[in-house]
């Protein structure tokens, strides 16, 4: 006859460090020790995981993590992304690409704090340990929105350069691809004539481009055009396997912006130099590359927003440009993945264990992540 014994009485008669053990990967089902994103699958849905401190310097000590998320990270004194599906389907989706056919684009939507940056900064950890060449563009309503200076363009007339933005971005585009640049394959394919003394020639290193946009700012814009020009031709010979990530890309197309030219007048995205060449690495027209792209309400800087989805928010002209792509919804947290959340809220003391916590909390944030977030942040 079988004798039935309890969890706790079979929990005593363990060993005291494998009873430890126990409770500790019971208490810490949240999280999933593996960090490297090439092997996360569903069994890892709704667990974060950790970047370490020097993928994080190399990744986004320039942007790519929001400025809230940031905030947290700081305090938690880790930085922790939580493995959701939508970037799961993406990384999926990428390690079945046939890289010989015309670029595949994906676009992340959803509501307003679903978590679509995460998600993107997610693929582009993806990006970085898989090997690829980092097209990588933060935020776009940083450039159309509040960009640090603005100028009539010497190279290209009519436009308008936003160099010191385009500058940092170098600096972001090189720090990022420290892994890849070293390739001695990666040479320019044209000349560049800058000024009457000034010249980046044919054959060059693509390094030499980068630099160049560093140290003279005044054609900083110039330059990003030129490097995303570079690495489509790149690609399409077979040299560098890249990735274009760009968050709030409708931002590209919406028709206000705060960059102007002498007179005051206010320059739409098509007039910015820098757009010409983010516009042209998402076409269809190339292949050995991905695109993952995010749209967002807030990168269209309309009130009135009627819909958060991505024909709405890209318009005729954004929609036809990317079609056919592939949408991925992100949407509010699963049950589980709000459970997730609050663990590891309550791992970190951020919050207070008190009955009923996490039922109030989903219904006041609606299990939207960016409201739970600021709803469970310091005063």
């Amino acid at each position: 006859m079988l004798k039935v014994v309890s969890k706790e009485v079979l929990g005593a008669r363990l060993p005291k460090n494998i009873r430890a053990l126990c409770v500790a990967t019971h208490s810490q089902k949240f999280r999933t020790s593996e960090d490297k994103p090439s092997y996360h699958s569903s069994s890892n849905s709704a667990q974060y995981y950790k970047i370490p401190q020097d993928i994080r310097n190399q990744l986004f000590a320039h942007g790519g993590i929001p400025k809230s998320y940031n905030i947290q990270t700081k305090s938690f004194a880790e930085t922790c992304l939580m493995v959701r599906e939508p970037s799961l389907d993406i990384i999926n989706c990428i390690k079945s690409i046939d890289y010989s056919k015309p670029v595949n684009r994906f676009v992340l939507y959803g509501k307003k704090g679903s978590g679509k940056s995460l998600a993107l900064a997610h693929v582009v950890h993806y990006g970085l340990e898989t090997g690829h060449l980092i097209l990588h563009v933060p935020w776009v309503g940083q450039w159309m929105r509040y960009c640090k200076e603005y100028s009539n363009s010497e190279l290209k007339p009519g436009n308008v350069d936003i160099n010191l933005d385009a500058a940092n971005w170098l600096v972001h585009f090189k720090t990022q691809n420290a892994h890849v640049l070293s390739n001695a394959d990666l040479v320019i394919g044209q000349d560049y004539v800058w000024s009457k003394r000034e010249k980046t020639q044919k054959g060059a290193h693509i390094l030499e481009l980068i630099e160049h946009g560093i140290s003279r700012v005044k054609y900083a814009s110039s330059c990003v055009l030129g490097l995303c020009m570079e690495i489509k031709e790149l690609s399409k010979k077979g040299k560098c396997k890249t990735m274009v990530a760009i968050d709030g890309y409708n931002g590209f197309f919406y028709p206000k912006t705060r960059v102007y030219t002498e007179k005051k007048e206010m320059v739409p995205p098509s007039k910015v130099t820098v757009t010409e060449g983010f516009l042209e690495v998402t076409k269809f027209d190339w292949n050995n590359a991905v695109c993952v792209l995010t749209v967002d309400e807030i990168a269209s800087a309309k009130e009135d927003q009627l819909s958060h989805m991505p024909k709405y928010l890209l318009g005729k002209e954004g929609f036809e440009h990317l079609d056919p792509f592939i949408p991925v919804a992100v949407n509010e947290y699963t049950d589980k993945e709000f459970t997730s959340c609050m663990e590891y809220y309550r791992e970190r003391k951020w919050v207070q264990p008190a009955p009923g916590q996490d039922e109030e909390l989903s219904f006041l944030s609606g299990s939207n992540p960016y409201k739970l977030m600021q709803i469970c942040a310091g005063l």
